[in-house]
Formats: C-alpha cells, sequence, structure tokens
C-alpha cells in the first residue's frame, strides 16, 4: 500500500505551526519503505488552501506540531489522517517513527 506522508518544515526540520512552514518534505512510503522524498514550496498562506493544495498531490496523512482545528477537519473532509504534537525531528526520522509505530504525538501545539 503506497501512503505519501506531508511533513510542514522550517529549516529542515518539523515546522511547530503548519499554515507557516517555509516548504514540506513530500515523502512517499510503499511497504514499509521510504521510496522518495521531495521538497516543495507551499502557496502563500491563505487560511483553509493547503489541504486541498495538498491533496491535489497524492497526500494520505500529515505528520505536524500544530495545527487549527478548523485545518484539521479540511484535512479530514479531504480524507488526510492528521498527526498532531509531534516532536522536531527530520522528516526521515519523523517517517520512520510513523512506519515502526514509535510516533510520539501529544498535545497540538497550535491553540486556535
Amino acid at each position: 500500500m503506497k501512503t505519501i506522508i506531508a511533513i510542514p518544515l522550517e529549516n529542515g526540520r518539523l515546522c511547530s505551526h503548519f499554515g507557516h512552514c517555509q516548504q514540506f518534505s513530500i515523502i512517499e512510503v510503499e511497504n514499509s519503505n521510504i521510496i522518495e522524498e521531495k521538497l516543495i514550496t507551499p502557496p502563500p498562506h491563505e487560511p483553509g488552501l493547503l489541504p486541498a493544495w495538498l491533496a491535489e498531490r497524492g497526500v494520505t496523512d500529515v505528520i505536524a506540531g500544530g495545527m487549527g482545528q478548523r485545518a484539521v477537519n479540511l484535512f479530514n473532509e479531504q480524507h488526510i489522517k492528521v498527526n498532531v504534537g509531534a516532536q522536531a525531528k527530520s522528516p526521515v526520522e519523523l517517517v520512520n517513527d510513523w512506519i515502526n509505530k514509535t510516533l510520539v504525538t501529544g498535545t497540538n501545539a497550535c491553540d486556535h
């Protein structure tokens, strides 16, 4: 089964505020192996834009530090699974944790 995971980045690590990241790491996983990683620059921040934009790129899952509830709901409408409260690690470390079912998530770092 193929999964495409989006991770918001700031300076190459997980960005704590999803909507204001510098880049996204888009990582393709198949049969518990990372197949490909791409870095893409998001469009200028506009509330509600990113869920549909990432869905157009085939994203099935998101790993984030913090995200507003409206964004979580919009991702759910796009059938994209959201993991919030992740630690500020590199994208590959986070995806390997996700593959190994050891991804630590916690409190959503965004409360608005």
